[in-house]
């Protein structure tokens, strides 16, 4: 697989003029959809190089490999060292930045350099149609062979078995499943992060599994979402809650309650339902999984 020289300017013009000013719709690069994280473009940093730094300090520092940012620095790339008082441009993950060629989408950028189309989606904020899109867990290469990153060593696949329960009482109906889907509402396909679980507004949501309150308020479309962080690096989230019914930091045990249901933020679906994820954490952050295989009563 080669990069293409367009692709190689936009790194280029990322470093010499910052990436906002080369960003054809900067506003949409730089806002999240609701509920998505910082898109990966709005999140590089400048790192002003000081005497006794070297590229392979620098990119220790930043967890990063010295190819990722050699690649978005092309000062570097005849094989300079990084001089003192120069300014790099450090993105938050190993990768690359890719222009979405006239006529195709950025799933098919995600099949060309075989990462998930999910994964890829929510690196750049959740955005339906971005023209430059940041690609993680690829290399730069100077004759244009772009190869996988290697993960950091904390990215390791948590053990599915530490996670299992149900955030319900009673089963229910699977109204929206998780994965690629169309918006009843609008028509639009969209990746779904997790399941929507049918139940009457004022059922009570239930922890899955023991854990600790990492977030209880509203969070954009979301709605009332309550984020609980649990052992093996997992994480379980239930949105679009009508109330909450615990605090961040407190300690939960499976089965604790957690909030009732309701139809805050921005439902996908008009009956009343439990917005529920289950994420892991990855080089890339907490990556979202298929509840399915962990929703056990």
């Amino acid at each position: 697989m080669t990069l293409s020289f367009r692709q190689l300017f936009l790194c280029s013009l990322v470093s010499a003029l910052g990436l906002v000013s080369v960003l054809p719709y900067s506003n949409s690069a730089n806002a999240a959809v609701g509920g998505c994280p910082i898109p990966a473009l709005s999140r590089f940093q400048r790192h002003k190089v000081v005497r006794g730094e070297t590229l392979e300090s620098i990119a220790q520092r930043y967890n990063l490999i010295p190819t990722t940012i050699i690649g978005m620095n092309p000062a570097l790339q005849n094989g300079a060292a990084a001089a003192v008082g120069s300014v790099l441009q450090i993105p938050p993950y190993n990768g690359i930045v890719v222009e979405v060629p006239r006529g195709e989408t950025w799933r098919q950028v995600a099949a060309q350099y075989k990462i998930r189309a999910d994964s890829l989606f929510e690196v750049n904020g959740c955005q339906q149609n971005p023209r430059i899109v940041f690609v993680p867990g690829v290399n730069w290469s100077p004759n244009g062979v772009v190869t996988k990153s290697p993960l950091p060593s904390d990215a390791g696949t948590p053990n599915r078995a530490s996670l299992s329960g149900y955030p319900l009482a009673q089963m229910a109906t699977v109204g929206l499943a998780y994965g690629w889907q169309i918006n009843p509402a609008t028509g639009e396909v969209f990746f779904h992060s997790g399941v929507d679980l049918l139940s009457p507004v004022g059922t009570n949501v239930l922890a899955i599994a023991p854990g600790t309150v990492a977030f209880a308020s509203d969070q954009g479309s979301y709605g009332k979402l309550v984020i609980i962080n649990h052992s093996g690096g997992f994480q379980s989230r239930y949105a679009q809650l009508d109330s909450i019914k615990v605090t961040v930091g407190q300690q939960v045990k499976k089965g604790d309650l957690l909030g009732t249901v309701g139809t805050s933020g921005k439902p996908t679906s008009t009956q009343p339902h439990l917005h529920f994820e289950v994420r892991s954490s990855s080089s890339l952050g907490w990556v979202a999984q298929d509840p399915k295989a962990y929703l056990k009563k």
